[in-house]
């Protein structure tokens, strides 16, 4: 499972300066003033080929005992209950205070492992301003600049090398081979359990009309044809607004955990409601995650011809990122359309797993500059000389040359459309890495000949 790490302190202590840092976006605000963060806040990060969960929290005060301040206690320890790590963020300019005591005595008393942070350390060496927080009883200190960068990636090297070892049950699930990980993500109430409960034949999993019925992933065994599969539920992601319950809070991470591990994700969405902004929202993780994808709309039954002409064009506006999937109209609980879902899946496995030589891949290069060469910018041509396979699922094309960096995204997009169509890539995001060759003469100084 993909592990999960926390960010915790008081406020404006610079948690979602580092939060922003380690999963490379600018997704939590940033201001220099305290209480910003008041919501629990979920990203990726990468360090190296470990990939992980991150989790920013709003300014922490254990003993909150009424307002606002008590939900956004509720809302952190929610978040260390769900982290197998936690980075317990000071501000070394600021200094020692009472409420750093406080949650460091709150983070010794449930065990966790921990890592004490100390942010704004730019231009500071190791000496006395670093002494005051051993007082916390959390061990090394260890200074950072999230707004500058300095020092978080030997922190995320020290944070990953906390976490606990993978379970024999997980390290023989992983080890287990042939079967094909299908998650079944989306809103809640869109039809999941009622899906896997039809497929099986049998009502495996509670299904009932009332929005978040399924609180936790729930994976469960199948075979179709001679392939075995996993069929994972996952509890519905809401709105930020709209999570009220702990335990339902507590689910999130655990679809979101749910997603990264599968091979396919299937994608449900209501016809009912058409596309809303949370089934983009959930559309956008899934390629985040580079996961394979199959869309599936539900309740198609339920619709009449005016509203599955909406639905059509939804799909068409909001999802268009996802244009390499598949789209199948389905009703669940009518058993309407469910056979064809089992071949795009298949198909999107094939695809995030295929195999590209790299004669095939240069030659489509090759071919594809001659069709179209790639746009001047300023005094530099971009030149593409070949391709090779950098990875499967998702499929990872690496092109060298030179000036790639000028590149268009338009460019990049018509390269993209060629690769697709020559290996059938269905239903896979596809990435594409270009790497430019050094020049060897950068360096040397221009001599005017005699």
């Amino acid at each position: 499972m993909t592990p999960v790490i926390a960010l915790v302190g008081r406020p404006n202590v610079g948690k979602s300066t580092l939060f922003n840092r380690l999963t490379k976006t600018r997704d939590a605000i940033v201001a220099d003033f305290a209480g910003l963060t008041r919501d629990r806040h979920y990203g990726n990060g990468k360090q190296g080929k470990q990939e992980f969960i991150v989790i920013d929290t709003g300014g922490f005060e254990p003993d909150a005992s009424s307002g606002i301040f008590r939900e956004m206690a509720k809302q952190t320890r929610q978040a260390v209950a769900e982290a197998d790590v936690v980075l317990f963020v000071v501000d070394v300019r600021g200094g020692l205070s009472a409420q750093d005591h406080d949650i460091g005595k709150y983070l010794r008393k449930l065990g966790k492992p921990t890592v004490l942070v100390a942010n704004k350390a730019e231009g500071m060496t190791a000496g006395t301003q670093f002494v005051d927080f051993f007082e916390l009883g959390l061990g090394e200190v260890f200074p950072i600049s999230a707004a500058h960068g300095q020092g978080v990636r030997q922190l995320m090297d020290l944070t990953l090398s906390r976490l606990p070892p993978p379970s024999e049950d997980e390290a023989a699930a992983e080890a287990e081979s042939g079967a094909i990980r299908l998650a079944v993500a989306g809103r809640p109430n869109v039809g999941k359990s009622t899906l896997i409960n039809t497929w099986l034949g049998e009502e495996r999993l509670v299904a009932f009309d009332l929005p978040g019925t399924t609180r936790d992933t729930i994976s469960v065994p199948f075979e179709r044809d001679g392939q075995r599969f996993e069929l994972i539920d996952t509890a519905g992601i809401r709105r930020k607004g709209k999570v009220f319950e702990a335990i339902e809070k507590f689910s999130v991470v655990k679809t979101l955990q749910a997603i990264e591990s599968a091979n396919v994700v299937l994608l449900l969405i209501d016809a009912t409601q058409g596309v809303t902004d949370q089934d983009a929202h959930i559309a956008g993780y899934i390629l985040e995650s580079g996961r394979a994808v199959v869309v599936a709309i539900n309740k198609w039954d339920a619709v009449d011809e005016y509203a599955r002409e909406l639905v059509k064009r939804s799909i068409e506006t909001r999802l268009v990122f996802l244009q390499f999937a598949a789209t199948h109209l389905i009703s669940a609980q009518k058993r309407q359309g469910l056979g064809p879902l089992w071949d795009s899946v298949a198909q999107a496995h094939r695809a995030a797993n295929r195999k590209m030589p790299t004669p095939v891949l240069t030659r489509l290069l090759l071919e594809a500059v001659q069709f179209q060469t790639p746009k001047k910018t300023g005094m530099h041509r971009p030149k593409l000389r070949y391709a090779h396979q950098g990875g499967m699922n998702p499929p990872i094309i690496v092109i060298h040359g030179n000036s790639l960096e000028h590149v268009s995204e338009a460019y990049k997009r018509f390269l993209e459309g060629r690769f697709r169509k020559e290996f059938d890539l269905v239903g896979t995001p596809l990435r594409i890495q270009f790497k430019s060759a050094e020049n060897p003469y950068a360096d040397r100084k221009r001599t005017e000949s005699p």
